[in-house]
């Protein structure tokens, strides 16, 4: 049976792994100075090469060359047996398959006998993270006091779920994502080794398409070549559902100039060109991270083809910095939406109205600044010449009463001007306005907690008034009214009785709430 391409081309040498010179220049050393460690613990992305930099410790600390800084030489026996898998020392375990306490028990029982070919037995446990909590206590006093013959090696993509008791007692290494250069260029050594026809803006394209991990691109490689054609750049879109790059440019031009109507009819036709919605919308976000770059004075970290670093510029300046990273949530959450899969475009359509027709987006307010509310989007209209903009905390002239009613109506419209984070917060909260107190009005919250605290803010208070005041026209103020939730106690109908207070505030802890008048 063919081999896939990413394990017959996996490194069986240490100059063959690219991208974590760090790590394999210090592993190296320990083997030639014959200071290897008793535990490693390996962190990063998936395909950054964690589980071959492990076989290769292994390998290396059984070689049998005489000379330890020519280790492995992938001469001797023992390498020959580690690369065809049969080497009896090496035990790898997937922790996702053996999450329990008893398989440790398992292991632990077992590592006390001496190695059946090399000088050390080597465990490598992939996906350590999906161990349970009690399996890891079980491994702990392995770990820390191996026999002097065996070796353990632990490794994830996840380091955060890794109690800190196991990283005490590993030494760490942490793989980072390798560059699309040094992709393509890994790939190009496959084709022609396979003896296969790219094209190098194919080959790059792949290598971006990989996000860092060198398995994704060379399995996408691997795709491309059973085909049997050579590998051009119309192929690898038209096989993998990618829409072209100058389609999505023109989509962020159409971002930019707040053109819907054209922005739409780009994604139409990139979706009926068979482009991938959420790969489009994957691809959109990498395209806005590029502007985002530009904006924030990183032209020097652009990752895009010369001859679009103008287009890129020009749109950096052409959007707010608001606008550009609601874009960048919008389509993100377009790239995993799931719900959508009876009308796949419509995520896409969504993302683009919310953020193109919207004028601006009010970006995080600086401290000890009232945040800006963002304006409904509509048709300018014709003003003096002489007549200036008015500021968005300018005082706007009181002309009726506020009622309830305009307040209730008013309501459904205002999360257009509220940031995503206290849309989620009210949300949450389930708020509603449940009264007008003159030019005050009083939202209701369900219960308190945190998104409660949260809300109550001054900079979140701030927004959500500046937010009434554009809907309704006039100068309103927010007062919070918490409705208690079961178990908890009003605060406000505790406020009302001195006695009742100045006990709470001496410590005392409040049980039932009965009016004056229960007998």
């Amino acid at each position: 049976m063919p081999q896939a391409l990413y394990r017959k081309w996996r490194p069986k040498t240490w100059d063959e792994v690219i991208g974590q010179e760090h790590i394999i220049q210090t592993l190296q050393n320990a083997v030639a100075a014959e200071r290897v460690a008793h535990a490693y613990l390996f962190s990063g992305p998936r395909g950054t090469g964690k589980t071959t930099t492990a076989r290769l410790l292994a390998k290396a600390v059984n070689c049998l060359h005489p000379d330890p800084a020519q280790r492995p030489c992938n001469q001797c026996d023992h390498c020959q047996a580690v690369n065809e898998g049969r080497f009896m020392d090496l035990i790898e375990i997937d922790a996702a398959s053996n999450t329990g306490v008893d398989d440790i028990r398992e292991l632990r029982d077992k590592v006390s006998f001496a190695p059946s070919q090399g000088r050390y037995k080597v465990y490598i446990i992939d996906e350590v993270h999906m161990l349970s909590t009690a399996a890891f206590n079980a491994l702990l006093k392995t770990l820390e006091e191996p026999p002097a013959h065996a070796i353990f090696i632990l490794a994830t993509t996840e380091i955060h779920k890794i109690p800190p008791t196991v990283l005490s007692r590993c030494q760490r290494y942490e793989f980072r994502r390798i560059p699309v250069p040094e992709i393509a260029a890994y790939l190009r050594k496959i084709v022609e080794g396979e003896g296969l026809q790219a094209e190098d803006a194919a080959l790059t394209w792949v290598a971006r398409q990989a996000t860092g991990s060198l398995r994704d691109a060379i399995s996408l490689l691997d795709q491309l070549a059973s085909g049997g054609k050579p590998i051009t750049l119309e192929l690898a879109r038209s096989v993998l559902g990618t829409a072209s790059e100058e389609k999505v440019l023109q989509i962020a031009e159409a971002v930019a100039n707040r053109d819907v109507a054209g922005g739409l009819e780009h994604i139409h036709a990139a979706l009926d060109a068979g482009a991938d919605p959420r790969q489009l919308a994957r691809q959109i976000v990498s395209y806005l991270r590029q502007v985002l770059l530009a904006k924030m004075g990183g032209e020097a970290m652009l990752d895009v083809p010369a001859d679009w670093k103008p287009a890129v510029l020009r749109q950096a300046e052409a959007m707010p910095l608001g606008m550009l990273l609601g874009g960048i949530e919008a389509f993100e959450r377009a790239a995993t939406e799931s719900r959508a899969d009876w009308h796949p475009s419509l995520p896409l359509e969504v993302a683009l109205v919310e953020t193109a027709a919207e004028e601006t987006r009010a970006p995080q307010p600086v401290q000890g600044e009232p945040p800006v509310a963002r304006p409904i989007p509509q048709k300018p209209k014709p003003q003096p010449q002489a007549q200036t903009a008015t500021a968005a905390n300018a005082p706007i002239p009181a002309t009726a009463p506020i009622t309830l009613e305009d307040v209730a109506t008013a309501w459904k419209g205002i999360f257009f001007h509220l940031d995503s984070t206290l849309r989620g917060l009210l949300n949450q909260q389930h708020a509603r306005p449940v009264a007008v107190e003159g030019q005050t009005v009083v939202v209701g919250l369900s219960g308190r907690g945190v998104s409660a605290s949260l809300i109550q803010q001054p900079e979140r208070k701030a927004a959500l008034e500046n937010a009434l005041r554009t809907m309704l026209d006039r100068p309103v103020s927010v007062r919070f009214k918490i409705s208690p939730a079961a178990g908890e106690v009003d605060v406000d109908l505790i406020s009302q009785s001195e006695m009742a207070r100045t006990a709470v505030e001496l410590g005392g802890k409040v049980v039932k709430v009965e009016s004056e008048d229960e007998d």
